[in-house]
């Protein structure tokens, strides 16, 4: 590991839908399958994840800790208000560990809202970055690709989106291995010129940085789950508007529509049988559980955001992708080529 190796993983035990007892299900996966992970405090209610710790016969592995914190946000909670009246939550302490040093990523299946506004003003954005991004890890045939920003920044400037392409560039090449990944911009067309101020400033921008992206130029939408590019940079408006119709089609269409209709009638039911196979390695490819969280990227600490209603599996994949981010001591990547691009794209400001 790098000289982060034994920073920690903060865990919020309480935050999530399916609440703490899977919280520790999935903690407890973590240490057993993920190769050389760092140590993990679980940070909740002390009273609460005692027992299920124990229970879990977890309490006394020398790689995980519980650190108390008395209060809980909630689902509905506004951020500002969360985090004026729930100083001592656990989604409020683990993020203080992280700024104080005793951790290096939380990971959360709380409030998106709170966590992202908590972890930007605690933490604060890296010399060089205005805005943090939402990186999503979204399934395509051949593998999966990057969506920057999902959503932390709706109205983005063009030397955002070049932060972004930077911040989803080095995620997808230091955390995921993707030796040089392919960049493209969303916008509505391929054509020079095509889309609105914002889009063809910043692939005015992205054209002067051969040496630091690879940048592939403008794409559109339905070049999104082709093999075109490993990083789609957007912003965080676009981004969630697409996170979240393609959440929903995937829910729909393959859930409920088709599996409806594969049910209708024995002929389909046996034609069903036949294809498994087939469908099994549909759904496998495109279950979200795999990528387990989204990093909001460009803080000087980490954070990984996993959805509320998350299993132990795609709890214990987000604590995964977290100790990557540590071995790979990805900030310190992001800061070095945030400081090249600035120097490129602002001159006049070094």
């Amino acid at each position: 590991m790098s000289d982060q190796g034994n920073a920690c993983i903060a865990v919020d035990a309480m935050g999530s839908d399916k609440g703490p007892t899977e919280m520790v299900a999935a903690v407890k996966l973590a240490l057993e399958n993920v190769s050389e992970i760092a140590p993990v405090i679980l940070v909740g209610q002390e009273s609460i994840l005692g027992p299920i710790v124990a229970e879990a016969d977890l309490a006394n592995h020398p790689k995980l800790q519980i650190r108390h914190a008395s209060q809980v946000v909630e689902m509905d909670d506004k951020p500002l208000q969360a985090m004026k009246q729930k100083r001592d939550s656990s989604m409020a302490r683990a993020i203080e560990l992280v700024k104080d040093g005793e951790a290096a990523v939380v990971v959360s299946c709380g409030n998106t809202g709170t966590l992202m506004a908590s972890g930007t003003i605690r933490l604060r954005t890296m010399e060089g970055v205005e805005r943090p991004a939402l990186a999503t890890v979204m399934p395509r045939q051949t593998g999966h690709f990057v969506l920057i920003d999902a959503g932390a920044n709706p109205l983005a400037k063009a030397e955002h989106l070049v932060h972004n392409a930077v911040l989803g560039s080095d995620y997808c090449k230091h955390v995921l291995g993707t030796a040089n990944p392919r960049v493209g911009l969303m916008t509505i067309g391929t054509e020079e010129g095509k889309g609105n101020e914002i889009t063809n400033s910043t692939n005015h921008l992205l054209k002067k940085l051969p040496d630091l992206i690879n940048y592939h130029g403008p794409i559109e939408g339905f070049q999104l789950f082709e093999d075109v590019v490993d990083v789609v940079v957007c912003d965080g408006f676009t981004g969630n508007v697409v996170l979240k119709t393609c959440e929903s089609l995937f829910k729909c269409l393959f859930k409920d529509f088709l599996g409806g209709e594969l049910e209708q009638n024995p002929l389909r039911k046996f034609g069903y049988l036949c294809s498994k196979g087939a469908y099994d390695t549909i759904k496998t490819q495109l279950n979200p559980d795999r990528y387990g969280g989204a990093p909001l990227l460009g803080l000087k600490g980490n954070i990984l955001k996993a959805h509320g209603s998350s299993n132990r599996e795609a709890v214990m994949n987000a604590i995964r992708i977290a100790n990557e981010i540590i071995s790979s001591d990805l900030n310190t990547q992001i800061i070095s080529d945030i400081q090249k691009v600035n120097h490129i794209i602002f001159p006049s400001a070094k």
